[in-house]
C-alpha cells in the first residue's frame, strides 16, 4: 500500500503484502516475514535491541501468516500458518505456533 512504512533490516519473502497504514520497523533489530504472509491495515511490527532474557530480540514470522488489523507485534516468533487477530498484542519473547 502506498502509505505503509517499512524501515531498516526487513526481509520479506515472495508474495508478502503490507496494507494501508501498517508499519514494519527493523531499525533496532531484524524482521523476517515468510512467503505469502500479510500484514493488514494499521498493524505494527517492531523490535527491541536486546531482551536481556536470552530470548531473541528480532521478529520472525513464518509462511502464510496473517497479522490482523491493528495488531502490535514486538520481538517475537510466529510460526507458519498462524492467524494473529485484529487488535492483538504479541509482546517480547513470545513464541506462537
Amino acid at each position: 500500500a502506498p502509505n505503509a512504512t517499512v524501515v531498516g533490516k526487513v526481509l520479506m519473502y515472495n508474495d508478502v503484502s503490507v496494507w494501508y497504514g501498517a508499519v514494519i520497523r527493523g531499525d533496532k533489530n531484524k524482521v523476517k516475514i515468510g512467503h505469502q504472509s500479510n500484514v493488514q491495515d494499521r498493524a505494527v511490527i517492531t523490535t527491541v535491541a536486546d531482551l536481556g532474557t536470552g530470548f531473541p530480540a528480532h521478529v520472525e514470522i513464518g509462511d502464510q501468516v496473517t497479522i490482523g488489523h491493528g495488531a502490535l507485534i514486538t520481538s517475537c516468533t510466529i510460526g507458519n500458518r498462524c492467524l494473529i487477530g485484529q487488535g492483538s498484542v504479541v509482546q517480547e519473547g513470545c513464541e506462537i505456533g
